[in-house]
């Protein structure tokens, strides 16, 4: 019987223990959590291991800002012209019979380039001399008989009205004389249509019409086409808001005592290399020309410069691009460009100090170009800035100094234009 009673009360009592068992197998994986995040720091996370390392010292590259004088550019782009284009066309009918350059020669002014056949405007220049020659001697007759109609007269021996009518047979006679020097004259001109020559120095293309040709005067195709490349000019344009500058320089350059030599505004003509690579200087020139007018389509200015081009390396029809000296900022703080960092305050720089921490001053910048920034205010000469690792730094960050990669060092930069980078007086 006390059998029968232990046996319900044995089996009422196992699934307490069940349950007991599984909360002491979650407090043991607790247990083991709670251990595995106190005696293991290296699982924690990225954070802990960015403050540890915060303390570092941010590796920069810097530049010092320096005082120079600066010259001031405006940047265009630009087409280059000949400075002389004269298409040879025949100005007389005729066979072609002759043709004395080659393709691509240089040629100077009076250099004959062809010969149509002159024959026939030979003849009617000699026939033209002949008539003259004949009218003439009708006119001496005419004087002659004048001279004695007028003796006549005088012993009255004859009539007035003879004498006059001799006076008026002298005078057609001279005017008969004019208007043959007058055929003279055109047939010698045409007869010289007949030998072509350059009008301009130059250098001739390429061949239109080949020797045996019959030509005539109203041909619209030409004969050959000089071009002439010493000096040469180019065409460019500038946005309308340039014009008060554009203008002042050149006033400048027109006072007695104007700085610009020969009173002239610099122009740099460069091309950009195919490959994208550095801008090379192909010539220096001057300005020539300011348009009068500004095109109301596209809000611009039309400029003109002529540059000596003594090495030819500017080419009709080519693009350049162009930059006008306007004027020169004498003594400006310089730093590079990448030092100009931009805010939500405006420009900034991160300048290092003695004790190599780093500290934020807003800046007002000018003018700007590939290789130097105008510091107006907020910087001063000999201040060391940063000008890359700006990104990493805020104000009392302390840094250290690296040295630039020699291959970077290298690497060909933008070159300067002429006087940019120079403590020389402009």
């Amino acid at each position: 019987m006390d059998a029968l009673t232990r046996e319900p009360a044995d089996i009422r009592a196992r699934p307490r223990l069940r349950r007991w068992g599984m909360v002491a197998l979650c407090l043991l994986l607790a247990a083991a959590i709670v251990y595995a995040i106190w005696f293991f720091p290296a699982a924690a996370p990225p954070a802990a291991k960015h403050n540890a390392n915060a303390g570092q010292p941010v590796p920069v590259l810097t530049a010092q800002a320096s005082a120079r004088n600066v010259p001031i550019y405006l940047d265009g782009l630009g087409t280059v012209q000949a400075f002389y284009t004269v298409t040879m066309k025949p100005m007389v009918d005729g066979p072609l019979i002759a043709v004395n350059f080659k393709e691509g020669q240089d040629v100077h002014k009076g250099d004959v380039l062809a010969q149509i056949d002159p024959r026939t405007y030979q003849a009617a220049l000699d026939s033209a001399v002949a008539k003259k020659a004949q009218d003439q001697a009708q006119l001496s007759n005419a004087r002659l008989d004048l001279a004695r109609q007028q003796k006549l007269v005088a012993k009255n021996y004859t009539s007035a009205q003879q004498a006059d009518t001799a006076k008026a047979q002298v005078a057609q006679f001279e005017a008969l004389v004019q208007q043959d020097q007058a055929q003279i004259d055109t047939a010698r001109t045409q007869l010289s249509y007949t030998t072509i020559t350059a009008p301009v120095d130059g250098r001739t293309g390429i061949r239109l019409v080949d020797p045996g040709n019959i030509v005539h005067a109203t041909d619209t195709t030409g004969i050959v086409v000089i071009t002439q490349l010493q000096p040469i000019a180019v065409l460019f344009t500038l946005p309308q808001q340039a014009l008060p500058a554009v203008a002042h320089a050149m006033a400048a350059a027109s006072a007695p005592n104007a700085s610009v030599p020969n009173g002239n505004v610099p122009v740099l003509a460069f091309a950009q290399d195919a490959a994208g690579g550095a801008a090379t200087l192909l010539d220096t020139g001057r300005l020539t020309v300011l348009d009068n007018q500004v095109d109301p389509t596209t809000g611009t200015i039309k400029l003109k410069a002529v540059f000596p081009n003594p090495h030819r390396l500017l080419w009709p029809g080519g693009f350049v691009r162009v930059r006008l000296r306007t004027e020169t900022a004498h003594d400006a703080i310089v730093v590079p460009p990448s030092a100009i960092q931009r805010g939500p305050r405006g420009p900034y720089v991160f300048v290092i100090g003695h004790d190599l921490k780093s500290e934020r001053k807003l800046v007002t910048v000018g003018y700007e170009d590939e290789q130097q920034s105008i510091i107006k205010a907020g910087l001063r000469a000999g201040e060391t800035v940063v000008t890359d690792g700006a990104s990493r730094l805020a104000d009392g960050t302390k840094v250290s100094i690296a040295k630039p990669d020699a291959d970077a060092a290298r690497r060909p930069q933008q070159p300067a234009a002429p006087g940019v980078g120079r403590d020389a007086p402009q």
